[in-house]
């Protein structure tokens, strides 16, 4: 498409440009139609889904420091029944290589401590892993997937692997850590404080006492340090998501291709359908001839009935079309002898509501048989 340009100091003068240039891209190469379920399923099957690893973490923080507030006492009083187990029996163990204490009785000791140690972090560990787990459904759904386990050599790539060093999205996860870090500072400077009096009085309390104060303080910090990685992680996955979408964004192009792979190409479709037609159409005009009238409207419909009370118990429509068929079949009735008779409400009514093959309904019988009537007389059947 060219268009002209008349300059503004010389009426002479014309410049001729190509709209063209201005135009997108003629292979729709800018991603700007939105991703198709076939591409989002594609993607999950390959383990591309939006979610965030924070929103685990955050969960997990915060899942810790709340039993700890839970199960603080249960867990103070089997850490101090370990201690006092295992520190009174310092001196018999000292005493086992005089032969006073069997080494059997050591072991047990041991074994017992273990077990304590297990069922304190088995909270911990069933909880932590739940809550992995149950931040990673929320996020995605379940519809595990083993492809991103599957070994590749692109992984190990040493040319790919710096490229992803150098990536935009490590500096972006750089520019994540370095946030984490500040906000982390910034929540421990401000809790402590103000409490910095209640660090020197430790070393003037008992040692249960201590550890106590410890103890909340520690529980006090990692939750408000939860709660801020918390906000972070609803950051990240909003992020994520955008991003997600962004990268999932198709061209015209693969929209199309994605089509013809999933449907098939619209062209060969057509080509079939008109196929379709035409040997249907081939057929129409093949009965035509065993038709005992062709009811017209007059010029724009035409439907061709037959009534054989052996083959059915009412007319049946043999052929129908609409202007140029509607032609067609009159003039191929004419060749073969049929009557044509007009009747314009009783040819949109059949047009409309019968198809090819099909008995006429019981509320055109009077009407249809009126109009046989009239042709079997004509022709001296009756």
């Amino acid at each position: 498409m060219y268009t002209a340009c008349r300059a503004v100091d010389d009426d002479n003068l014309l410049i001729k440009y190509n709209l063209q240039f201005f135009a997108e891209d003629a292979n729709g190469a800018e991603k700007s139609e939105e991703p198709t379920t076939k591409k989002l399923d594609d993607a999950r099957k390959e383990g591309q889904v939006a979610k965030s690893q924070e929103v685990a973490t955050a969960f997990s923080l915060l899942a810790l420091f709340v039993i700890l507030r839970i199960l603080y006492p249960f867990i103070g009083s089997n850490f101090q029944a370990i201690f006092e187990r295992v520190y009174n029996n310092i001196p018999n163990v000292a005493r086992t290589y005089d032969g006073y204490l069997p080494v059997a009785t050591i072991i047990s000791i041991l074994n017992n401590a273990i077990l304590t140690m297990l069922l304190i972090a088995a909270p911990f560990l069933i909880i932590g892993f739940l809550i992995a787990f149950l931040s990673d459904l929320v996020q995605v759904g379940f519809k595990p997937t083993s492809k991103p386990l599957q070994p590749k050599l692109s992984k190990i790539n040493p040319i790919s692997g710096m490229k992803k060093i150098f990536s935009t999205r490590k500096l972006f996860e750089l520019g994540k850590s370095i946030l984490k870090l500040a906000v982390m500072a910034v929540v421990i400077y401000s809790f402590f404080t103000g409490r910095t009096e209640s660090l020197f009085l430790l070393y003037d309390m008992p040692l249960k006492q201590a550890i106590g104060l410890m103890g909340d303080l520690i529980i006090s910090l990692g939750l408000r340090i939860g709660v801020a990685y918390m906000i972070i992680a609803i950051m990240d996955l909003i992020y994520q998501r955008r991003k997600f979408k962004k990268d999932m964004m198709m061209t015209k192009q693969e929209v199309k291709d994605e089509y013809k792979n999933s449907e098939g190409d619209p062209a060969v479709k057509s080509a079939q359908k008109r196929r379709m037609m035409e040997s249907s159409r081939r057929r129409m005009m093949q009965q035509l001839p065993q038709a005992d009238v062709v009811i017209t409207n007059p010029t724009h419909y035409a439907v061709a009935i037959k009534y054989d009370a052996e083959e059915a118990d009412a007319p049946i429509v043999v052929a129908k079309g609409s202007d140029y068929l509607a032609q067609k079949i009159k003039e191929i009735a004419k060749e073969n002898g049929v009557e044509i008779v007009e009747n314009k409400p009783l040819a949109r009514m059949l047009f409309a509501n019968v198809e090819i093959g099909e008995m006429v309904p019981p509320e055109l019988y009077k009407a249809v048989a009126e109009v046989l009537a009239y042709v079997y007389h004509l022709k001296g059947k009756i």
